[in-house]
């Protein structure tokens, strides 16, 4: 043969199949763009000098994986209706002469072209968006960047790599269907019906179980650290149970309407029944996919955003004043040596407002019931050392009465207690015992829980429950600290002394006196090795991390909200379209006995408004179960406005159900076009 005729044919079967090629290879384009454009902001050394650059990378990172676990996952799953489609081109091609061995030469070229388009496309309009994205990234976290673009050599190469491996696999696959098949089967590939699952009522049942074990979860889980750990496990069980639910759900849900005579007995519903049951697991798996995919955009964009628009509230959570000073000691002089400090400088400088100081001791434990253990080894059976971990912060009354403007009492055995990241549980706030037993130190009366405390920023970024114990004073607070002390030895907690304030001046300023505060304390330190460990915090110094990983999560979520999106399109698109192809001849035939172009009309409608929406309401089931374990799960970030996280999921659901109908418009009229033989006007 003349060189060059494969490579002729494979570009002639992309181009008379370019309603399946063409959405097929932008797919691609756009995979190999965005796996591109995130590797470029991971591995961007001008981008990790930008304040918070470090902190979006590390996330970016993560996101990094997931675009290459989806890509090869999503595009394997896609090409299978490439796959079905050239069946029967490929059998033509076989019963006038060509061998296997010749089928196997075009795919290859096909896939060669492919994935060459895909990659230069791809990779060349990447690297023209990656510093427009760069940008989005800098405003996001509120920072600077120049304007001058490069490109980064590393990225490129994972790029190539990560899709050639995509793209080998999808061939390998493809081979092997050819191998495998005999050109009869080839040939009647699109005749040919597939049989209904067997045991439709039992899958369905085990799907419906599957289901509603993980909305208890959802509903029932109230620890944002359980919340945390069963997470994936409800996702998993939610994925499984959809797909079953969809695919054996589809055919008892065609049975009951063709038991349905009123409803069955149509023109528009008989044909359109009768065509959904010829292909019912199939249909069912692509509308699962439709689902899943959609509950994931709606899931990663409602919480990502939520995060962003709130960080805010995060910050000051994490910070709940401007300038945070926690002196690790209680020894008087070294305490008003630092104390003398700060207002030296802030004579010069600003007036400190809402100040906020008291003496805590902080320590870790396991509860077990109305106790809490300090050493690991001594803990029974039943308590899980990740979820029952407990950070302690022993609080004197006084200190509690003078920043409540409380007037409590406490005896020596009393306690007060305040539970954070826990569920609200009447009058107990969280913890439900009368009694509070610590390892090795004795029993305390729970004289009573309280609602609420002053936050301290420490709490706010632990994943567990704390626990703010109120004591009658620093005698008792000194029988905890010498109780850990035997226990954790050089690793002991020491008291110290929380001071924070506000100022009331720009951002600048403020960065100004904190370095400035931090620079004459850490002289003490180093002058003077007996002075005490002391932590200086400012919440404008910090602002650049914690936006670049709140800012990062969003950014992340945007970038997979649109993969997933192309996701939702695509897989609409090639269920209409190869059903349309599926379907043609079968309404050729039926005009030919009379049916009018309007009962075809009413049948495709009947067809397609039957199942088409089912996925976008159960995606709405699935975030409406999922709330709540998210809403805990951004706990977690110190996001906790409820308010907040609803307004956007109705928001992004309300955004998505008009995109959703506007691909169904544009889809069906694609489908209506090809069974009606003719092309239709958008």
């Amino acid at each position: 043969m003349k060189k060059g005729f494969y490579c002729r044919l494979a570009v002639t079967g992309i181009t008379k199949n370019k309603k399946l090629y063409y959405p097929y290879i932008l797919t691609c384009i756009c995979m190999v763009m965005m796996f591109y454009i995130i590797c470029f902001l991971n591995q961007s050394g001008e981008f990790r000098k930008i304040p918070g650059g470090d902190a979006m990378q590390s996330v970016l990172s993560f996101g990094c994986g997931v675009i290459g676990i989806f890509s090869l996952i999503f595009l394997y799953y896609t090409n299978s209706f490439l796959i079905r489609r050239r069946k029967k081109e490929f059998g033509l091609y076989h019963i006038l002469g060509m061998g296997k061995r010749n089928l196997v030469k075009i795919l290859i070229w096909e896939n060669i072209l492919t994935a060459l388009v895909s990659l230069v496309m791809g990779l060349l309009i990447g690297f023209l968006l990656s510093k427009a994205a760069d940008l989005l990234c800098v405003r996001i976290m509120d920072a600077e960047a120049g304007f001058s673009m490069h490109i980064e050599p590393k990225a490129i190469g994972m790029t190539v790599i990560l899709f050639a491996v995509v793209f080998f696999l999808i061939m390998l696959r493809m081979l092997l269907h050819i191998y495998r098949s005999r050109p009869v089967e080839l040939l009647q590939s699109e005749s040919v019906g597939e049989k209904p699952p067997k045991a439709n009522w039992v899958i369905a049942l085990f799907g419906l179980i599957l289901l509603v074990g993980a909305y208890y979860l959802a509903l029932h889980i109230e620890e944002p650290v359980t919340a945390m750990v069963w997470f994936f496990v409800a996702v998993v069980m939610v994925i499984f149970a959809t797909y079953l639910l969809f695919i054996t759900g589809s055919v008892v849900f065609c049975r009951l309407l063709q038991k349905n005579k009123s409803y069955y007995y149509k023109t528009r519903h008989f044909v359109s029944l009768s065509s959904m049951v010829y292909r019912m697991k199939r249909n069912g798996a692509g509308l699962a996919s439709i689902c899943i995919l959609s509950t994931m955009v709606l899931v990663m964009l409602s919480s990502t955003a939520c995060l962003y628009l709130g960080a805010e509230e995060g910050l000051r959570g994490r910070y709940p004043r401007n300038i945070v000073v926690d002196t690790y000691s209680q020894e008087e002089k070294y305490e008003k040596k630092v104390q003398e400090t700060i207002e030296d400088i802030l004579k010069k400088q600003e007036k400190p407002e809402n100040i906020l100081q008291y003496t805590m001791l902080d320590i870790a434990g396991y509860q077990a019931g109305d106790t809490i253990y300090l050493n690991p080894e001594n803990i029974g059976i039943g308590v899980d050392l990740f979820e029952d971990i407990r950070q302690l912060f022993i609080i004197p009354l006084s200190d509690y009465n003078r920043l409540m403007g409380k007037s409590e009492t406490l005896e020596e055995n009393e306690v007060m207690i305040y539970m954070t990241k826990s569920p609200q549980s009447g009058e107990s706030y969280g913890y439900e015992y009368d009694t509070l037993t610590l390892e090795g130190l004795g029993t305390w009366q729970v004289k009573k829980t309280v609602p609420e405390f002053v936050n301290n920023g420490i709490d706010a970024q632990q994943v567990m429950s704390s626990l703010f114990i109120f004591v009658k004073d620093e005698n008792v607070i000194k029988q905890f600290y010498n109780g850990q002390a035997a226990v954790y030895g050089k690793n002991k907690s020491y008291l110290h002394t929380y001071y924070g304030f506000d100022l009331n001046c720009g951002k600048e300023k403020q960065i100004e006196i904190t370095e400035e505060i931090k620079k004459q304390i850490y002289t003490y330190m180093e002058q003077d090795e007996a002075f005490p460990g002391v932590i200086v915090e400012g919440v404008e110094q910090e602002r650049s991390g914690f936006y670049g990983l709140y800012g990062g999560l969003f950014f992340l979520g945007i970038l997979l909200g649109i993969i997933f999106i192309f996701g939702t399109v695509l897989i609409m698109y090639y269920k209409q379209i190869s059903e349309g192809y599926e379907d043609q001849g079968r309404f050729a035939i039926l005009r030919k006995v009379g049916m009018r172009q309007k009962e075809i009309r009413q049948s495709i409608n009947s067809q397609v408004l039957t199942v088409f929406f089912l996925p976008l309401i159960m995606a709405g089931i699935h975030v409406a179960f999922a709330f709540p374990l998210i809403s805990k799960l951004l706990v977690l970030f110190a996001i906790t406005d409820k308010k907040l996280l609803l307004c956007i999921t109705g928001i992004c659901y309300l955004a998505f159900a008009v995109f959703y109908i506007l691909v169904y418009i544009i889809t069906s009229r694609g489908y209506y076009g090809i069974v009606s033989g003719k092309k239709e006007q958008y």
